[in-house]
């Protein structure tokens, strides 16, 4: 248990309350959340109209590449930018308003899709909710594993159980996007 003098107090710059890791490296236990988070929410009916972009000709991409950046939407996607690469899943706030998760539905890799457009599903055994695209390009990687182990997206939402991987098309279309700190407030003011 997190008590024990075997395991210490780690707090990781997340937004989870604290976690507990082994403290001589013996044993290979995930680390274990000390406080459950969040609540059910309503996702995405207004998001998807809003984060639609309809744009006719693709703007060329900033100089700049951003690296290691994350954003996320308004129904709970995020975007973890690296370059031109997008790694794409559901926030832990999606995952814990769902439930367990028993399905994942996924694209091709080379399929492409514009900002907010629907590219997969998740099912629970809450409900099913489409997952949506935070930024316009083509799927260059998808998480094979979530076939197997859709219940992994519980309990590592915005690690290891990503999605997708996006070939972003316009970063520029990340301005629109939250921030950690805007995220938060969001999900704040759905919990209420």
């Amino acid at each position: 248990s997190p008590n024990d003098e075997h395991f210490r107090e780690d707090t990781p710059p997340s937004k989870y309350p604290r976690y507990f890791a082994c403290t001589t490296g013996c044993c290979e236990r995930e680390p274990k959340m000390s406080a459950a988070l969040m609540f059910r929410s309503a996702l995405r009916p207004a998001v998807q109209a809003a984060g639609r972009r309809t744009a006719a000709a693709t703007t060329l991409c900033r100089q700049t590449p951003r690296m290691m950046s994350t954003y996320f939407t308004p129904a709970h996607e995020y975007g973890k930018v690296d370059g031109k690469i997008a790694t794409v899943g559901i926030t832990d706030f999606a995952q814990a308003a769902l439930g367990d998760i028993v399905f994942v539905d996924l694209p091709e890799v080379g399929d492409e899709f514009e900002k907010g457009d629907s590219f997969g599903s998740v099912e629970s055994v809450k409900a099913a909710s489409d997952v949506y695209a935070p930024v316009s390009g083509t799927i260059t990687e998808i998480n094979e594993i979530l076939g197997d182990e859709p219940g992994m997206v519980n309990s590592h939402a915005e690690t290891d159980a990503w999605f997708v991987k996006i070939e972003m098309e316009d970063d520029s279309e990340l301005d629109d996007l939250m921030d950690a700190g805007a995220y938060k407030e969001h999900c704040e003011k759905e919990a209420h």
